[in-house]
């Protein structure tokens, strides 16, 4: 019934409740009761044949044009009862979005100018950003949240579809915000906090960091474990280069990569999620690429076309015929 409801052209009024229609007859129903009280003996007075038939037959032709009028705002006064829709345009749905936070480390290390970002070299967090904001551009419909880490853990926006919100926080993040340690299980335990009440089965946090757990309460594996059972899937991602030193830019030999790369692979398998390695900018942006693959916006259902109430020019013609009918008829009295 529905299918051919939106077939109909778009000009062509529907309506609500049409069975409304039926109270259509009832004043004629009411004219025709056979119980109504007889007219009373009338006064007998003189009178010319001729004169009484012209005044009737006038009174007769406005006696007929007022029960049209009264009949007209009948016939409106029912139609707008029965509510006269109209078809508008086709609608596309919004998209069924994820839930997802964005934990980024803002530890000291997240400073090393290790990164090259076009021609210029960089510091982590600043590669980072330029790579985060990319990706938000592309989840188009999701609900995103932000959370910041390093000593401590904070949540900087909650889940929202104002991804120009999260942008900015992003963009005013610095190292050493949030403390100069890494404290990875908070982290995550504050992302899962966050996604808890959201509904099953778009629950997702990707976490970016280039160190190890320094710092903070809660242990990293025992952070996934509690993913695991509020099913929030984990996307952990190392990001940093050697881990040497550089001195005006240039990257020197030495020093080791301090990335815990074996706990963050056993915080994504754990929770479904994967964990990524990322030594320079390109292999981050191809992580976030495959991190839209791996978690697509759902494309939007069927289009749908909202009803518009038209059921008031109806019943502004019903008031219009109506009142000129009563007026019409209180001037013959």
């Amino acid at each position: 019934m529905q299918a051919l409801v939106d077939m109909l052209p778009a000009w062509l009024p529907t309506f609500a409740w049409p069975w409304l229609w039926l109270a259509l007859p009832l004043p004629l129903l009411m004219w025709l009761w056979p119980l109504r009280e007889e007219a009373g003996p009338a006064l007998r007075v003189p009178y010319d044949p001729a004169r009484l038939h012209l005044q009737e037959a006038g009174r007769r032709g406005k006696g007929l044009l007022c029960a049209l009028l009264l009949w007209l705002g009948w016939f409106c006064l029912v139609a707008a009862a029965a509510r006269p829709q109209q078809l508008g345009a086709p609608i596309e749905p919004p998209r069924q979005a994820r839930q997802m936070m964005l934990a980024v480390d803002l530890s000291g290390s997240m400073g090393e100018p290790d990164m090259q970002l076009g021609a210029r070299v960089v510091e982590r967090l600043t590669a980072a950003k330029a790579v985060l904001a990319d990706f938000l551009d592309r989840r188009e419909g999701d609900r995103i949240g932000l959370v910041v880490f390093g000593q401590q853990a904070y949540a900087l926006t909650p889940l929202t579809a104002d991804r120009a919100t999260v942008r900015e926080q992003l963009r005013d993040s610095v190292v050493g915000l949030a403390g100069n340690e890494t404290a990875i299980g908070d982290a995550i335990a504050l992302s899962v906090k966050r996604l808890r009440e959201q509904p099953e089965g778009q629950r997702v946090l990707i976490l970016l960091t280039d160190g190890m757990n320094t710092a903070g309460v809660l242990e990293p594996l025992k952070a996934a474990e509690l993913a695991k059972a509020e099913g929030v899937r984990v996307y952990t991602v190392a990001f940093g280069g050697s881990g040497g030193m550089s001195l005006f830019g240039v990257q020197l030999p030495g020093g080791e990569d301090t990335v815990d790369e074996q706990t963050l692979g056993k915080i994504a398998s754990e929770t479904g999620g994967r964990f990524f390695r990322a030594r320079d900018t390109d292999e981050l942006a191809g992580i976030y690429a495959e991190l839209d693959r791996l978690e697509p916006i759902k494309s939007a259902g069927p289009a749908v076309r909202p009803r518009i109430e038209r059921y008031v020019w109806p019943l502004g013609m019903a008031m219009l015929f109506g009142f000129i009918g009563l007026a019409w008829r209180g001037g013959r009295r």
